[in-house]
């Protein structure tokens, strides 16, 4: 009979319980077995949590984590669902990284400005010249 505790499962995942009851409460993870009316867990469950982790450091939404644990027919091989997924996502990530080069230019350009107001540090800014 599994034996961990959710306590235990969170510490060695490095979450909280209530992470746990939530991926549980919306189908990522398989409910668990119960012994006096208290969770109990096998260690599968933190190769569960473990896939979840690396797909959120990954940037994917809690959608797209339950499309790649249960949006393919079992016989879908692992690389197969990332691959799939990446791809969908890379545009995306892109996009990110474009509007965040965009933040930082702005940012160093602010750091040259010497205007006496907002507005017209507003106004050079926007117009791609120096303040």
């Amino acid at each position: 009979m599994p034996s961990l505790t959710i306590t235990d499962i969170a510490r060695r995942a490095g979450i909280r319980p209530s992470a746990v009851r939530y991926y549980e409460s919306i189908g990522l993870l398989p409910l668990p077995l119960r012994a006096n009316g208290r969770r109990r867990y096998d260690e599968g469950v933190l190769r569960h949590l473990a896939i979840i982790a690396t797909a959120q450091h990954m940037g994917f939404t809690i959608a797209e984590i339950s499309t790649l644990l249960h949006g393919f027919s079992a016989e879908t091989p692992a690389w197969a669902r990332w691959q799939m997924l990446a791809k969908e996502k890379l545009p995306e990530v892109d996009a990110l990284i474009r509007k965040a080069e965009g933040m930082k230019q702005l940012l160093q350009a602010s750091l040259a400005c010497d205007c006496l107001t907002l507005d017209a540090c507003v106004a050079a800014l926007q117009a791609g010249q120096r303040c």
